[in-house]
């Protein structure tokens, strides 16, 4: 029988409004999906099970009031260990921060629980959110629900992971290079990288960079779209952040996809694929290609992309973890201490030109995309990898330089900054969830997400598109097996 942490986030929100679910219900039956699996997939490092029951019960008690109910009331929410949450532990990943418990929320989980979000625990991450796999010294490594054996991508994995396991509705997570889209496309799932400045936030370690960036992650598009009107709340405390009404994410924009004119590329002209990515994506597109106005192949230029994102990375790293660095030293996790020091190497002059070079890339971008609706490409470069693996040190073939070069179908479009939705589009070879990059125009949030709306609707008339829902008991199963 299904249970009500199956629901969609929209479907249950519904429900409470209608007195027809208690929000009560819907916490309980998402514990009990957490106490059941999490001890076999690692997705939920810290719960706040007593204060979310609590929450519960004071959302009931508005419904049966007639109280004006905010988008999210009573909705249970996932907060990644990166964001501060009052009253709960946040380590970061981190040894150095295992005791660690803010005594205030940060702006994003405060702007989650003013819309009436109930945070019910803290998803997995890497060491403060450093890699492409989430495994850390201080919880261990999150597994993929499909395979146990494999990863489930990172740095919001636990999120991804929590969600395709129906173990909450909604999750946050955040993303630099693809740390929202890698775990989404690895685990079925959607998430959203806002243009800058949609979703503002007070961590930023430098003033002006498309490089720190929060989203939403959920099971579908709607769902995520949900979730961002309530992280889109405005604030001065980030120079990024602009003048938006948040409300318009409440409900999904109604896209035609037969008037799109659609770009696809499977590489993005810099990135090493697998050659079973670039055979799916390409056997993918040929199943739906005929229902927009056009579909043309063709790739940006983007020749110089990956050296202008490692440099960027480097001023950002350098500028994020220095006194970390310099206090902890080699406690740090290796992805960090491998980055920082590469970043030392760099001469002021090498980082000023990658910044003009982005500049660059940029306008290239947007005369690509000239008289193009939206581009679609594939989600990861690889597929998912053994879980006890950092990262893929080659790809095809050819030698990986650093630990994020094989991210680079997403680390391409962190550069230009355009608002992407990772869309899940059936399964890989392996068996493993399959996943798309929607990418619109620049502050084109809610027209992009109305496109992935669209193809969220498309993809699951056809057995071979639609979002994959994975089967603990046959992985567990699996596993035992082997």
């Amino acid at each position: 029988m299904a249970e009500s942490c199956d629901l969609t986030a929209v479907e249950a929100r519904r429900l409470i409004g209608a007195r027809r679910l208690s929000p009560v219900e819907l916490v309980e039956s998402c514990i009990r999906r957490i106490e059941r699996w999490n001890p076999h997939v690692n997705a939920v490092v810290t719960t706040c099970y007593d204060r979310a029951l609590a929450e519960a019960r004071a959302a009931e008690a508005a419904v049966m009031r007639g109280d004006a109910l905010p988008p999210l009331h009573g909705l249970p929410v996932g907060i990644k260990d990166l964001d501060e949450t009052e009253g709960v532990r946040t380590t970061y990943g981190s040894l150095l921060f295992r005791d660690h418990v803010p005594d205030r929320d940060s702006l994003m989980v405060a702007a989650i629980r003013r819309a009436g979000g109930i945070v019910l625990g803290k998803t997995n991450t890497p060491e403060f959110g450093a890699g492409g796999n989430t495994s850390n010294a201080l919880f261990g490594a999150t597994r993929n629900p499909f395979d146990l054996t494999l990863t489930c991508g990172g740095s919001s994995g636990g999120a991804g992971v929590a969600l395709a396991s129906g173990m909450m509705p909604l999750c946050q997570g955040s993303d630099t290079g693809g740390s929202l889209r890698l775990p989404a496309c690895f685990n079925g799932v959607v998430a959203h990288r806002p243009s800058p400045g949609v979703v503002p936030t007070e961590r930023r370690d430098l003033a002006l960079t498309f490089y720190q960036s929060q989203g939403p992650m959920a099971r579908t598009v709607a769902d995520a779209s949900l979730l961002l009107s309530a992280m889109a709340a405005r604030s001065r405390r980030d120079p990024m952040a602009w003048p938006l009404d948040p409300a318009q994410f409440e409900t999904v924009e109604r896209v035609d996809l037969s008037r799109l004119r659609v770009v696809v590329s499977a590489d993005l002209g810099c990135a090493t694929l697998d050659s079973r990515v670039r055979e799916t994506f390409e056997e993918r597109v040929a199943r739906f290609r005929h229902v927009f106005a056009s579909c043309e192949e063709r790739s940006p230029d983007f020749s110089t992309m990956l050296e202008t994102f490692w440099r960027l990375r480097g001023e950002y790293m350098l500028a994020r973890h220095a006194e970390r660095i310099e206090r902890y030293g080699p406690e740090v996790n290796p992805n960090v201490r491998s980055n920082y020091a590469a970043a030392l190497k760099m001469d002021l002059k090498s980082v000023a030109l990658a910044h003009k070079e982005q500049l660059r890339l940029y306008q290239r971008f947007q005369d690509f995309l000239e008289g193009v609706d939206v581009l679609l490409c594939p989600g990861v470069a690889v597929l998912p990898f053994p879980y006890d693996q950092l990262y893929p040190t080659e790809v095809n073939g050819k030698p990986m330089d650093n630990y994020v070069h094989w991210v680079a179908l997403t680390s391409s479009l962190t550069v230009v900054g355009h608002p992407v939705v990772a869309l899940p589009c059936g399964l890989d070879p392996q068996g493993t969830p399959f996943g798309i990059q929607v990418v619109g125009p620049m502050y084109g949030d809610r027209f992009t997400l109305g496109i992935a709306h669209a193809l969220e609707s498309l993809f699951a008339s056809d057995p071979a598109l639609a979002r994959p829902v994975p089967s603990l008991e046959q992985a567990l199963a699996r596993r035992t097996s082997r």
